[in-house]
């Protein structure tokens, strides 16, 4: 049996994404998500850093760019939040592995708040 990457990690960051999304349903914007997830994860004094920044490289050369996850929890684990009708695009992924390219950590969770039923996708890299 395949051990899964953070798996009580990513469990607790879903149960706050749940608890977010069942008080304020669909329909806002991403920050709205993003301030209510900052206030659930003080409150249950998870680590977390917002927006937090890391460098991109180029062939070892720093670049002048820098790029900004939503959420970095755990001090592994990167998060990307969406409210998109549409669910969990394509682009989401692969922002999300790009940011985990730039930040050198292996799983990122994107979580989709924008349909009638919450969505997220663990990626590993």
């Amino acid at each position: 049996m395949t051990d899964i990457l953070f798996r009580e990690e990513v469990y607790k960051i879903v149960g706050v994404c749940m608890a977010v999304y069942n008080t304020l349903g669909h329909g806002f914007l991403e920050v709205v998500y993003k301030d209510a997830m900052e206030i659930e994860f003080s409150n249950i004094e998870m680590e977390f850093e917002r927006e937090k920044e890391f460098p991109v490289f180029y062939k070892e050369r720093r670049l002048n760019r820098t790029v900004y996850a939503d959420f970095c929890l755990f001090e592994n684990i990167i998060v990307e939040v969406k409210a998109n009708a549409d669910g969990i695009l394509n682009e989401a992924i692969a922002q999300i592995i790009n940011y985990l390219k730039a930040s050198g950590n292996r799983l990122g969770v994107i979580v989709n708040l924008g349909k009638s039923k919450l969505e997220y996708k663990r990626i590993v890299f």
